[in-house]
Order: C-alpha cells, then structure tokens, then sequence
C-alpha cells in the first residue's frame, strides 16, 4: 500500500523541480512510512509512499523495466502477481524484486494500455512510458484505490493519492460550487468531480493516457448488466461456484509479508470473510471492532459472538466522544466535505487495528453487491402500499404515521416509516434517490446563501439518472445495485474506508469486491439475491457450511456511532460553537437563520436532523480550512 503523486510537463524540454515532487510526497506520509522514492526525467517526475507488505526487502519504487524507459509507481495490492510474473518470465522478462508491483511493468511491455484487463486487485498507477513520452494512469474496476488529477491544457498533468498531494504543485483552490451543492444532498461529493474545479477524480475501471497532443480517458470493464428476464438459476452448482470464488478471493487477499487481521463488525459480511480465513489460516485470526454504549447502534455483541464462534483473538473497544481528539483534523483527512459520520468508528477500529497487523480485510462492498440494503426491497413494498386507496392513504395512513414521535435510535421505525410514505409514489429512480438524499433541493434553496443560489445548479438527481440510463434495460434490482455500486459505494463507503485506514497506515483489504465475485453475482436471477423483505439471499445460501444459521440469518445494523445524542450532549459546545452565526456567516455559503433553525429542532427534539447536522459540521470544517481558520 502506498501514496503516489506525480507531474507530467507538455514540453519535453522543461524540467520537473525535484523540490516540489518531494513536498507533494510528504503530504502522504501516513500512506506509507516506511519508504519514499522519487524518479525524475526531465519533463517527468514521479513519486511515492511506500507502506512495506509484500517484498519487504527489495519492493522500493519506482520500479523499472530492463533498460529503465519503463518507471511505475503504485498504489495497491495484485493479487494474482504470481500467476503473472510466471508468465512473464516464461516470455523472457527478466524480473529484478520479488514485488507485485514489478509485474506491471513487465505486463505493460507485452499488452500496452491493455495490461489493465489482467490485473486483479485494487491498485492506482502511474507509468512513465520514455519512448512514447506518455505518462499512463489506471485505476482499479470498482475504484477501491483512489486517484486524483489536475489538467492544465497544453502546460501539464499532475496527480496524486489524495487532493493534499496535487494541492503543493500550486493548482488552483477555486470551489467547484456545483460539486459542493450535490455534497449537501449526498454527504459525498460524487465521482469525476471533487471539490475543487480543477481537480478531478479519475472514474473506477478508468485508464488516463497524457502526452503532448492531449489526455484521454477510456473505460476498460463494468459492471455486467443481463436484461431483465435473463439471469443465471441459482442451482446447487452455482452456490458451490460462488462459494469458491469467495474462498478464492479471500485467500488470494490475505497475501502478505506482514500480519494480517479482520475488522469484524458482527455482520454477516466481515463474519463471511473472517470465517473463510480462519478456515484457510487453520490458525486463530486477529479480529477487531468497535461497540457503542447505546444498545441500537452497537454491534460488539454480536462481533464477541462471532469471535467466540469462529475461535479468533479478538480485540474490541467501546467509543466515547472523548476519544476522538480533534473532529476537523478527522474531517480533513478526506480534503473535501465529507459527512458520512461512520467514519469516526472506521478510524477508531483501524487505530486499533494497526497496533497489531498491518493488513485487515473487511466487509465491505456485501450491501452494494448481494443487496443488502432495505432500500433493495423497499421498491416492492411501495409498490404493494399504492395498492391500498389513495385517499386511506392520504387522510389515515399517511397523516398517522408522520405525528409519529421522534426516535433518535439508530435508523428507529419513525424514520423508516417516515421516509417511505413520504417517496412511496415516486417512481423507482426518484423512489431510490430519495432514500439516499439529505437536503433535497427545494431545502437547499433556504439553506444557502442567495448569492450563491444566483449562480445556478442542476439537480442532484442527476448524478443518479446518467447510471440509471446505462442500466434501463436491466432488472430493477439490478438498477439498484449498479447505481448504488456507482455512487455511494464509490464515493462513501470506500472513501470513508481508505482514507480512516490509510490514515493510520493499515491497509484495508475488500475481498467481496474481488471483479470475479461481483461478475458472478451480477449474473445470478435478481430474485436469488432479494426475494420477498428477506435481502441478501444470495450470501446467507453461500455461507450455509461456514456460519451457523443464527449468524447467517443476523440483521443488518450498521456501523455508525450514537451521533443523534452526542450532538445532544458530549458535542454539544463544539456544534454550538460551529453553528454561531458569525461562523456560518463567515462561510458566504450559507444561510445562518437556517442552519440555526435545523440545530434547534434536533436538540428540542422535535425532529432528528443529525445527517444535516452533520452535512454543515464537515462542510464549514472544510470552508475554514480552505481559509486557514
């Protein structure tokens, strides 16, 4: 695992200052403290972290070809470098490490771009190919490894890991107010844009080519999409084919020079996972979790429950608001807004994590893959509920559930029940994005400032529709989860978990994520993977052998902490303090009389409006760190 940055000059006659490759290295440190190499070729400079896993003797990087006109940096793990380094070899290729990375040099040199489509693995490169002077960018299938970029027409490219490594080059800082508004209604802000104008993200599954004539940008795989009434039965022969691709994918990602460990949340995704590498260890597995104080939002119960059971050494620790030590230093390791509160937890368990293993596989990805959602089922269920009489619906039932109290329990049944009947007559892509959405966009219209609002934007939705479109022939379970697979997968949840692992140098591994894994399951009958309110069909049938059908047939909680009632109490100055008016005026963003007016009513408890609490918290974070507040 490591950081890589770089910058690629139009004119091969100008020369790359050392002095600013190296300052946009050290922004990473946390990605790889043990090693730090940098190559510059005049026009070219390319640079890395390294976080030593495999090959710890001879992996340092850049990493050449035989006659050095081939240089790559990489951030990652290739998984199958094995099978590919004996075939390189057998052609001829002389190899110098032991490394992975060495491999896609070699690779390079007998399928050009192409040598993308044999990778598996998570993984963003750099390759400085001298001959054709073209600096090459990949990014792995699902986008589990992130890359960011900044095009400056006809002078340069420069890219990095993170945004805080392509920011020392001096690229702009000018917002992109577009990106920004589509933040406050997702918490994320979506893929290619990030929060800046000038840099961009380069989209999962994505190879960048740049020379002097100019960049191009290609796709190289997708998620498979069978039309609708096309799927694979689920027959005993395919449940064995995906429980060995499962078993495949996890042993293949438990590759290391270094101790590995599980984080392990007591879901039956990282329960799968942890139980398929105490099987293939036949030794006990360091595992790890975080629990809460309050009933509903912990999950270390059932993690000590599963531990127990699969016989791992098991380490677990209860979150208390004290423990994070500075809110905006944990907000700023994502270099744009960011609201996704699970977050906190994902830092806190990695913490703890690394002081033990430098390697955890995860869970993560089962949801968006194997629906795991309730929103998977939720579209038949309203279509079930437009059955009953509109004006039952509109003068009984409708009216009853919204004077429900306020819950502040962990996605509590008013919520739930609120948030249905409120989408239940949209149609299934509106239906869907309204579960999603934070602000929508008539509150966005009270909640920024009117000079911003004169600028214009598009709807938000449309981040969702341009993926809809390319999935309307599909299921719409399928359109689900390819969606959802493109946007909060992406964007939040791996996010989230590179950014909190890396930040205390762990490498977090994504095994049910594997692109063989996800192709299989793409291909199965959507009712094998959602029938009835029973989600996640398809993996509760894969685990039977491996979990008892107590942990099989668990419950989806969700790793987040207690953040209604901490607003509420333990953080109550430090969100006080933040929403003062001087504060939110400050931003030029925001309209204070609004934002003081939704922090009224969660703290009065007339309405939990923790999520948009939050969604302001990290966006004013960033604002003032922009400032240098």
């Amino acid at each position: 695992m490591c950081g890589i940055c770089g910058i690629f000059l139009f004119d091969h006659t100008a020369q790359i200052d050392p002095a600013v490759l190296l300052r946009m290295n050290r922004t990473m440190i946390h990605r790889g403290p043990d090693d730090e190499g940098l190559c510059v070729r005049g026009q070219v400079g390319l640079a890395m972290r390294r976080l030593s896993i495999i090959d710890l003797r001879s992996g340092h990087q850049p990493i050449a070809n035989e006659d050095g006109s081939i240089q790559v940096v990489y951030n990652g793990e290739i998984y199958n470098y094995l099978e590919l380094r004996s075939e390189l070899i057998n052609r001829g290729h002389a190899f110098r490490t032991a490394s992975d990375t060495e491999v896609i040099v070699h690779l390079y040199e007998e399928m050009g771009e192409d040598c993308v489509r044999r990778l598996n693995g998570m993984f963003a490169f750099a390759l400085w190919d001298e001959r054709r002077k073209k600096i090459f960018l990949a990014r792995d299938r699902m986008g589990i490894k992130p890359l960011f970029y900044a095009l400056e027409p006809g002078r340069r490219l420069v890219f990095g890991s993170e945004i805080k490594a392509v920011m020392p080059a001096g690229v702009s800082r000018d917002p992109d107010y577009q990106a920004l508004y589509d933040y406050l209604s997702l918490l994320y802000v979506p893929t290619p844009a990030t929060a800046y104008r000038a840099i961009r993200k380069l989209p999962p599954a994505s190879t960048l080519s740049c020379t002097a004539n100019g960049l191009t940008i290609r796709a190289y795989w997708d998620i498979p999409l069978p039309p609708a009434g096309d799927g694979e039965a689920y027959t005993r022969t395919c449940e064995e084919e995906l429980r060995e691709l499962l078993q495949r994918a996890v042993q293949r990602q438990m590759i290391a020079d270094v101790p590995v460990g599980a984080l392990l949340s007591g879901g039956l995704d990282s329960t799968m996972v942890t139980a398929i590498m105490r099987a293939k260890l036949g030794t006990p597995v360091k595992t790890f979790t975080i629990g809460f104080d309050r009933p509903s939002y912990d999950e270390s119960p059932a993690a000590r429950v599963v531990a127990r059971t699969l016989g791992t050494e098991h380490f677990e620790q209860v979150v208390q608001p004290r423990m994070i030590e500075s809110i905006p230093d944990l907000l700023a390791s994502f270099d744009e807004p960011f609201a996704d509160y699970s977050a906190i937890p994902t830092h806190l368990v990695s913490r703890l994590a690394a002081q033990q293993v430098k390697v955890a596989l995860t869970g993560d990805g089962g949801d968006e893959i194997f629906a795991g959602y309730p929103t998977h089922v939720a579209y038949k269920v309203a279509a079930y509920y437009r059955m009953v009489p509109r004006a039952l619906r509109k003068y009984l039932i409708d009216p009853l559930i919204m004077s429900l109290p306020t819950s502040l329990e962990r996605i509590s049944f008013d919520y739930r029940a609120k948030r249905f009947v409120t989408g239940a007559e949209l149609p299934l892509e509106r239906g869907h994005y309204w579960w999603k959405v934070i602000f929508t966009e008539e509150e966005k219209q009270r909640l920024l400032a009117e000079d911003l609002l004169k600028m214009g934007f598009r709807d938000t939705f449309e981040v969702f529709s341009k993926h809809f479109e390319v999935a309307r022939a599909a299921h719409p379970l399928n359109q689900l989860l390819y969606v959802d697979a493109k946007t909060f997968l992406l964007d939040d949840n791996l996010t989230k978990v590179d950014r909190m692992t890396m930040a205390n140098s762990l490498e977090a591994r994504v095994p049910l994520l594997d692109h063989e894994v996800v192709e299989k399951v793409a291909l199965i009958s959507p009712d094998q993977k959602a029938r009835g309110l029973q989600t996640k069909r398809l993996l509760r049938r894969a685990a039977k052998g491996l979990l008892p059908p107590e942990i099989r047939r668990g419950k989806k909680k969700g790793f987040t902490p207690p953040l209604p009632y901490w607003i509420q109490h333990e953080l109550r100055e430090f969100i006080e303090d933040l929403f003062s008016e001087k504060r939110l005026a400050e931003t030029g963003l925001l309209n204070a009389d609004h934002c003081q007016g939704i922090l009224r009513e969660h703290m009065n408890g007339v309405r939990d409006r923790n999520r948009e609490i939050w969604a302001v918290v990290a966006l004013v974070c960033w604002l003032e760190k922009q400032a240098g507040v």
